[in-house]
């Protein structure tokens, strides 16, 4: 990141959208909190837990991630796992960050639902406090599951609403369409939450459009399909419906072989808004400044471009429009030569 591009990208403003917090957990701190809580591992060292994230596909990826989240009991862990990710959000000049956590991840191991927001909260008052990094939290539900414990799980979230901004669908997308969430989205919009969802990374087109259609959202979480729709694609850009598209997850999950075959050039050809993020870091080798790096050089963004980019992580965000138009004012300001 000593590059021109480098710091140039470091330097611009941004925020994230589509970050899962249990996808922060470094190797080297997933190893202190699994001693500080007595938890054994199967991997011997943090260089082979490293050496395991090679991925065939999301699926590949799911099974250790949930393995690597279990070592998360306690508030404290929730607290660190989320400072470690604020503080690199400070050195990349991220500014503000909407970030998925899931908690049926942990209340199936019996952690409490208090306990995980708790320690994420705690973590997003620091943050806010020490850099002036704002948040919002997005609760996913885990698609593979049933709606039955999505519905229980909003009723656990409910005593906790004033710390919860959206509601999000995520994990493994094959075989489960977001039509099979329509009732736990209505009530949840009724609640007043934001709603996204993850749609068309591994699944079809048809999905973005249910997501579209059936759970009524604001933003799809990666796309990257949605192209093989024109009708669709017309859609998304008439409607200006943000997609969060993560490069790096991207070519970890083999979604793409080549970042120069990514379809974020496709997209903006097309004048859809689209945001870069880095969606599960620690495991898909790289941070928000790393996304934005790998894919200008992939696809030969232009700092223009990249401008842009950082410019639609604002507005497709969920922050006050007031307050997007303050960071977007200061992104304009910017000189192409920082």
């Amino acid at each position: 990141m000593t590059t021109p591009l480098g710091k140039f990208i470091r330097h611009l403003p941004k925020a994230e959208l589509h970050l899962h917090i249990e996808g922060t957990l470094e190797p080297e701190l997933l190893f202190a909190i699994a001693a500080r809580n007595k938890i054994p591992l199967t991997y011997p060292s943090i260089t082979a837990l490293r050496d395991a994230y090679q991925f065939n596909d999301l699926q590949d990826f799911l099974d250790i991630y949930y393995r690597g989240a279990s070592v998360l009991l306690t508030e404290e862990d929730f607290y660190d796992l989320a400072l470690a990710y604020f503080t690199k959000a400070h050195e990349e000049n991220i500014r503000h960050a909407e970030i998925f956590f899931d908690p049926q991840t942990h209340t199936v191991r019996g952690v409490p639902f208090e306990t995980v927001i708790a320690g994420l909260h705690r973590a997003q008052v620091a943050a806010e406090k020490e850099w002036g990094i704002t948040s919002k939290l997005i609760m996913c539900f885990l698609r593979h599951l049933d709606e039955a414990d999505a519905l229980r799980t909003l009723d656990m979230a409910l005593p906790y609403k004033k710390w919860i901004a959206g509601i999000g669908l995520d994990s493994g997308e094959q075989g489960n369409p977001p039509s099979k969430f329509q009732a736990v989205y209505k009530r949840a919009a009724k609640e007043g939450f934001f709603l996204v969802a993850h749609a068309g990374e591994e699944g079809p087109a048809e999905y973005v459009t249910e997501a579209l259609d059936l759970l009524n959202v604001k933003r799809i979480d990666h796309g990257n399909h949605a192209l093989d729709d024109a009708a669709l694609v017309m859609r998304l850009r008439t409607q200006q419906i943000p997609l969060t598209v993560c490069p790096l997850s991207n070519l970890k999950l083999r979604v793409i072989a080549d970042l120069r075959e990514h379809p974020l050039r496709k997209m903006i050809d097309a004048g859809l808004l689209i945001t870069v993020n880095s969606d599960d870091p620690a495991y898909f080798g790289g941070y928000l400044s790393e996304n934005y790096c790998a894919i200008a050089e992939g696809l030969d963004l232009s700092h223009e471009e990249l401008r842009q980019l950082a410019i639609n992580s604002f507005t497709a965000s969920f922050l006050e429009e007031d307050t997007k138009k303050k960071h977007i004012t200061e992104i304009n300001g910017l000189s192409m030569a920082n």
